[in-house]
């Protein structure tokens, strides 16, 4: 049972989990955010053009049941800004990151002969496949 503790201790307390961790509770925070956008902002001008109360938006069936288009409709515009928003914040944090970043820069190892075009070493002095004299 120590041995199981010292695993789960060792998993919990990682980087990655533990950014993860961060992760969801700014995620469900932001997730709030443009919930409130959406539903205080964006639905009020999409019901200038028809219905004033997008949430609303149902189609009645039988017996008493109903489809809530309006909600749905609302999720999916929750979720386009929320993959928009998301989408902009991991593209300038890619950038940041890479501005310190250095590119490599690779060595030539190997050149061509000019008189049979063979890959040979750059240090040759001499084409070992058609044995030309290199300058």
């Amino acid at each position: 049972m120590k041995k199981l503790m010292e695993e789960f201790k060792a998993f919990a307390l990682k980087g990655n989990v533990m950014d993860m961790a961060v992760g969801v509770i700014i995620g469900a925070a932001f997730g709030n955010i443009i919930t409130a956008f959406t539903e205080n902002i964006i639905n009020p001008l999409i019901g200038c053009i028809g219905n004033p109360e997008v949430t609303g938006f149902v189609i009645p069936l039988i017996k008493g049941q109903e489809l809530n288009l309006g909600a749905l409709l609302t999720a999916v515009i929750n979720f386009l800004i929320m993959a928009c928003a998301i989408f902009m914040m991991v593209k300038a944090v890619n950038k940041i990151t890479s501005i310190g970043k250095k590119e490599e820069v690779v060595e030539e190892t190997e050149k061509e002969c000019p008189y049979c075009l063979s890959k040979i070493p750059i240090k040759a002095v001499r084409c070992p496949h058609c044995t030309s004299e290199l300058k």
